[in-house]
């Protein structure tokens, strides 16, 4: 890395100086490139040309964002000259809770049905249904509407309307579209007390649930935001939703996070240094060495409306999830129901994304590994790239940075290469895997996962230095100063420190639950339990963020492998890295000893102690342990309860449930059985997390099995095991895998983070200059 010089470039001041002075308010907004404007400030020096072009790239998507910010607000009422416009299926209730929302609000109430269509045409709108036939008819409709001139107004669409392009478009310009989400079955047995010869494309022939999700398609492509108008609601109860959700769609500022160490000084100098949910996942590591997570409390569902999402599917279940956790002036609801059915389509092997399968007894296992990479990650890894893509500046190069355990790895390669090609051209991937602490099969599926985007590097170390390493890395200011203005490069992360990647997987927690509902094992409202094997603690704290949006979970029961520094630290309180070894095990995934998630979950359980986290994982850092008062663990312990697996143990899980089952577990799965059937008290239910599919760790499986003959290659091991006829089957992909012998080609670094730099700054080089000094 070539030295930097400070001084060179103090003419790029006046160019950031002239957008810092604008109002708080805009300056508040610029802020969602803040990192970059950080690195600028800090680095000004690289060549004049190069850094004039990556400093106009870096405004430009900022003041997009004020300019569509600005056009939210409102200085007079809470919609001001905007118009709320209800959008919905027929009998959804619009024109009822639209009237109600006009005396609310004390503004014009406009049907359209009755106050333009009738009176444009001097006829009901079902006389001139049957006289034009469907296709005139949205035509004629959509013109009539694009006559509408007003401002500050409640409209009622009719449920044809967003059909009709051209007319979404003009009402979208000056309106926010509120979706009232009905529930199918309420809206067939609306539509039997209703007269139904008015609805655009219906016949005696096509069934109206066929029709009502034809028109959802529709309906997704144009809200602005959604109100979930479960069974049993009332008009006003809509209405209040719909206000409440208009609010929250104009308050463009209200989520916001902020690092785990963050703390104000006792004078209150200190501001807090918050984040939108776009700079969270661009940024991925708090600067202060902390990670992000929400400054208020998560959202939370009532029991109405997540009785609404039993019937849906997976995907559906994920965007309304994740459109109450991500602002939409981050990601419009539109934008993010693409994401979301890009990611969770025909690369998941089972059309239930992440299916509930009843072992035995109380205990049911959680299958996350139907995904192209055969293990959890896939649940966010195939979503978190597109959203990572969305929130970026649209002409900065950006290198992710990921160290994994194992599974990680190939997850986050695969992800990333499912982006389009200008995406891939700007986005790249750095994997760090220990070269000695990931199965056979693992390595291979790393290594053969490298793309135009992607690459994969051996450390000759364990998982715990190359998180560290990356951490360091990211933490050293000079470094990624140079980056950036030498090669116009920002670094970012994939690893469950980013919250773009942690968020995801709540969603399959609180799926899992939903499905024991529909299935009849539990009405909802009725406790579960969850155990999950974890290591660096952000699958088990993904389902604490669950409970927290209402999924009612008794127990989070932490399963640790021989590294039980977890288990040690939730009955203890001490987490002690002294005179401690990783220890390789059949468990690789979970070979961890330093905890990134552990802090999060502290934070929350210490009232956003910002202060004492910076003490605690300073000297974790420093003398390798650290001791949480009493009360804390008490705290801790209200919900969470672990212990720990022997490589026997887990042997024996396999082979017994097994013989009685006819079901294969991981060498992980296992981990958590073993510690399932000690710590439950079997007076409700468990949930297990598969957290990957057994075929990636064969040679274990076949030792628990007694299977003799070990030594094959990997595709004749997974032949073999697939001949057993078990459950789950084998996984395609991971067979397709097992069949490419080609042996790629892939680096070898000692455990050095200066040595990890330079390959990185190598690979930008190539990705990103196409050139490499000499």
């Amino acid at each position: 890395m070539t030295s930097f010089d400070s001084s060179k470039f103090a003419w790029l001041k006046p160019v950031f100086k002239l957008a810092w002075q604008k109002s708080e308010k805009r300056m508040l907004h610029f802020n969602r490139c803040r990192h970059l404007k950080q690195i600028t400030q800090k680095c000004f020096s690289g060549p004049h040309a190069q850094t004039e072009k990556h400093a106009q790239l870096f405004l430009s998507r900022s003041f997009v964002v004020t300019e569509l910010r600005n056009s939210w607000h409102s200085t007079h009422s809470l919609i001001g000259d905007k118009n709320i416009i209800l959008m919905g299926a027929p009998g959804a209730g619009k024109t009822t809770v639209g009237r109600i929302l006009g005396q609310k609000l004390g503004c014009c109430v406009i049907n359209v049905d009755d106050d333009i269509l009738e009176k444009a045409w001097n006829m009901s709108v079902s006389e001139k249904l049957q006289d034009v036939g469907d296709e005139q008819f949205l035509e004629e409709e959509g013109k009539a509407v694009l006559n509408v001139s007003a401002s500050g107004s409640v409209i009622s669409l009719t449920g044809s309307n967003p059909m009709h392009e051209a007319s979404m478009w003009h009402l979208k310009k000056n309106g926010i579209i509120v979706y009232l989400d009905v529930p199918v079955v309420d809206i067939i047995n609306r539509l039997k007390l209703m007269k139904i010869n008015r609805i655009v494309g219906y016949n005696y022939e096509t069934p109206i649930a066929d029709l009502l999700k034809l028109r959802r398609q529709y309906y997704k492509k144009w809200y602005d935001t959604r109100v979930l108008c479960e069974s049993g609601a009332s008009p006003e109860e809509v209405a209040d939703k719909v206000l409440s959700a208009v609010k929250r769609y104009q308050d463009v500022d209200s989520e916001t996070f902020i690092s785990t160490r963050h703390f104000c000084s006792k004078d209150h100098a200190q501001k807090v240094s918050t984040k939108f949910f776009s700079e969270a996942v661009i940024e991925g590591l708090a600067s202060d060495g902390g990670l992000f997570v929400p400054e208020k409390e998560f959202p939370k569902l009532t029991s109405r409306e997540w009785k609404s999402l039993v019937g849906v599917t997976y995907a559906e279940r994920a965007q309304i999830l994740l459109e109450r956790c991500i602002h939409p002036a981050d990601i419009p609801a539109a934008k993010l129901g693409e994401m979301i059915e890009t990611a969770y389509g025909e690369n998941f092997a089972c059309s239930k994304i992440a299916p509930v399968r009843h072992l035995s007894g109380n205990q049911f296992i959680l299958e996350l590994f139907h995904g192209p990479t055969g293990s959890f990650k896939d649940l966010s890894l195939q979503l978190m790239p597109h959203i990572f893509a969305h929130c970026i500046p649209p002409s900065c190069n950006y290198m992710i940075l990921a160290a994994t355990s194992g599974d990680t790895g190939s997850a986050v390669l695969n992800g990333f290469s499912r982006l389009n090609k200008s995406e891939k051209h700007r986005i790249a991937v750095v994997t760090f895997f220990p070269e000695s602490g990931v199965s056979d099969f693992q390595k291979a599926q790393i290594v053969g996962s490298q793309k135009e985007n992607g690459w994969a590097v051996g450390v000759s170390s364990d998982f715990d230095f190359c998180q560290t390493a990356i951490k360091r890395i990211f933490n050293d200011s000079d470094f990624t100063g140079f980056l950036t203005v030498e090669y116009g490069t920002v670094l970012s992360s994939a690893n469950s420190i980013n919250w773009g990647r942690l968020l995801p997987q709540v969603v399959y927690h609180a799926s899992a639950y939903l499905d024991l509902v529909g299935q009849g094992f539990i009405s909802f409202g009725s406790p579960v339990d969850v155990c999950i094997p974890t290591g660096n603690f952000g699958n088990i704290l993904a389902a604490v963020y669950a409970k927290m949006m209402g999924i009612p979970i008794r127990k989070f029961i932490c399963a640790s492998n021989q590294n039980h520094v977890l288990t040690d630290f939730i009955k203890t309180g001490h987490y002690d890295l002294r005179q401690r070894k990783l220890i390789q095990t059949f468990s690789p995934s979970i070979d961890i000893l330093k905890s990134s998630n552990l802090e999060r979950h502290l934070h929350l359980v210490a009232n956003k102690d910002g202060q004492l986290m910076t003490k605690l994982f300073n000297q974790l850092e420093n003398q390798h342990h650290f001791q949480i008062e009493k009360i804390l663990v008490e705290k801790l312990q209200q919900d969470f309860v672990a212990d720990w697996c022997s490589e026997g143990e887990c042997l024996a899980a396999i082979n017994s449930t097994y013989n009685t089952s006819g079901y294969i577990l991981d060498p992980h799965t296992a981990v958590a059985k073993v510690v399932a059937d000690r710590m439950q008290d079997k007076t409700c239910p468990v949930i297990v997390s598969s957290t990957a599919h057994y075929s990636k760790f064969a040679p274990a499986v076949m030792q628990a099995l007694k299977i003799k003959k070990i030594n094959q290659t990997s595709s004749s091991q997974l032949y073999l095991l697939g001949s057993y006829n078990a459950l789950p089957p084998p996984h395609e992909a991971l067979l397709e895998r097992t069949k490419q012998q080609e042996n790629m080609e892939y680096q070898v670094c000692v455990a050095d983070t200066n040595v990890l730099k330079r390959h990185v700054e190598k690979i930008i080089q190539n990705q990103f200059i196409g050139k490499v000094p000499e």
